[in-house]
């Protein structure tokens, strides 16, 4: 499925909701022109919403690399909101959830825009935790769903 992208705005930041895939190709290319048109615009804080992205390839994390570097860089900031576990593990393999702030609200990412409004910050270790009995190689296909004593 190709990537799809749906912009909106809430409070004058960017909400740009992805569904498909952001991989090498033409989704990567794009969504480096989306970039490239709200900075452009002077466009510069944005919010990602991952929540119907399937797969992240490594061109995916660079195009969202260059993403966030472009909204730095003119002043704004560009933030992640609802991660799936698999792109939530490729970020800290990478190293990379310490470059990006990462919501699992809405909300939440809009408030972190405003620094005198209240946020609750996406806990990546808790995340983690929660997840650790479904430890899955990142890039295989999902374990099935069996019971203990089930062959």
């Amino acid at each position: 499925m190709p990537l799809a992208v749906e912009q909106r705005e809430i409070e004058n930041i960017v909400v740009l909701d992805l569904a498909g895939r952001l991989v090498a190709g033409p989704d990567a290319a794009d969504m480096r022109r989306v970039f490239d048109h709200l900075q452009a615009q002077g466009r510069n804080r944005i919010v990602l919403n991952l929540k119907h992205v399937e797969y992240i390839d490594s061109t995916g994390l660079g195009t969202l690399v260059i993403g966030h570097s472009a909204a730095a860089d003119s002043g704004g900031a560009m933030k992640l909101l609802h991660l799936s576990k698999r792109s939530a593990q490729l970020l800290i393999l990478t190293k990379l959830s310490t470059v990006f702030e990462i919501y699992d609200d809405e909300q939440s990412a809009i408030n972190s825009f405003f620094p005198e409004r209240e946020i609750k910050r996406f806990d990546i270790l808790e995340f983690v935790k929660s997840h650790e009995g479904q430890k899955q190689k990142i890039g295989s296909e999902p374990a099935s769903e069996t019971k203990p004593g089930e062959s």
